[in-house]
């Protein structure tokens, strides 16, 4: 069977395609079809069934690169994925707005669905949780947030903060004062920050006090007004923990919690907080749960396909992995945000 497919420019065409055809190998690939090109029409051949899905992947990407989406690997496995799922006429909402520009100019905008009704999720709640696998960008994302916040004047601080779990055993061992000791917990909170603002403008704000980087137990006994704050990985927090955090919230501030829970890192005797959060949040107004799926990975191909069979191996009988811990299952996300 074949279909022909005519696009209104030529450029869409180049774009769907991708350097050296390397989106076009993908589609080939995953439905066993054949594409070519032939001055602005398409046409694709194989098997009925295989070419039809084909088409729909191809008309979702020609739609996004005519609104000016770059279309990159991530982008057209995500369509592909929708497409099995029958969700083709959900594509047109996957193009959204800009969350915030990095320091080098790049625009930051949500990848997936799930990423999208995060970021909506954030703007119209004071408390947002992410929960969701590695590479979902829940951290990533948050920190735009607090940026753009921040650039607003919407808020007067950025306080970013996680648990050091391993801290209580091994922190005596690492050279250095104590901010060198608990630097490496929190590279990842550096990271994104430097993006988002580079060097130069994050030192200058740290030092003004603007932005804070700090361990969770810095958190105690204040009362944080007119902030953004982001608690990242916050599985690995006791339920204490969780309790004094949520309390540290003050006037004018906004919260965004993040973590997964399927890397709880806590002794099999303790419950996770966030877990526990998750159950006594529900039905609180002004609080948003947005979970992802491996569809929201936005890393390496791979790691997709790890989370998942992941997923599966822990969800045999026999399996002796997190699922049979005192923290109780760890899988089963969705991506449908929450808003209480």
């Amino acid at each position: 069977m074949d279909i022909v497919i005519a696009a209104d420019r030529v450029e869409d065409i180049l774009s769907v395609f991708g350097s050296f055809d390397q989106n076009l190998h993908i589609i080939e690939k995953e439905f066993d079809v054949r594409v070519t090109d032939r001055d602005a029409e398409l046409k694709i051949s194989g098997e009925p069934e295989n070419v039809v899905l084909a088409e729909k992947a191809v008309h979702g990407l020609l739609s996004l690169a005519a609104r000016g989406e770059n279309i990159d690997e991530q982008k057209v496995r995500y369509i592909l994925t929708m497409i099995r799922a029958g969700r083709e006429d959900q594509i047109g909402e996957i193009s959204s707005g800009v969350v915030c520009i990095t320091a080098k100019g790049r625009p930051v905008k949500p990848k997936t669905l799930g990423q999208k009704a995060y970021v909506q999720a954030i703007r119209e709640n004071t408390v947002t949780l992410g929960i969701g696998p590695a590479g979902t960008g829940k951290t990533y994302l948050a920190v735009a947030a607090a940026v753009a916040a921040f650039r607003e004047k919407s808020v007067n601080r950025i306080i970013l903060t996680r648990p050091a779990v391993e801290a209580g055993e091994r922190l005596g061992f690492l050279p250095g004062d104590l901010q060198s000791k608990v630097d490496p917990y929190l590279r990842p909170l550096y990271d994104a920050l430097f993006d988002m603002l580079g060097p130069e403008t994050y030192n200058t704000y740290l030092e003004k006090g603007n932005i804070e980087v700090a361990p969770l137990a810095y958190m105690r006994g204040r009362t944080l007004d007119d902030s953004f704050i982001i608690l990242d990985e916050a599985q690995n927090t006791s339920r204490e923990q969780m309790k004094m955090f949520l309390t540290r919230l003050g006037f004018n501030s906004k919260m965004v919690i993040t973590g997964d829970v399927t890397q709880i890192d806590l002794p099999a005797d303790k419950v996770s907080g966030l877990k526990e959060a998750m159950r006594v949040l529900d039905g609180v107004e002004d609080i948003a749960v947005c979970r992802f799926t491996g569809a929201d990975v936005v890393r390496h191909a791979l790691v997709q396909q790890i989370i998942e069979a992941y997923e599966k191996f822990e969800k045999r009988p026999h399996a002796d992995g997190p699922a049979e811990r005192k923290n109780g299952p760890q899988n089963g996300y969705n991506n449908n945000p929450r808003r209480k």
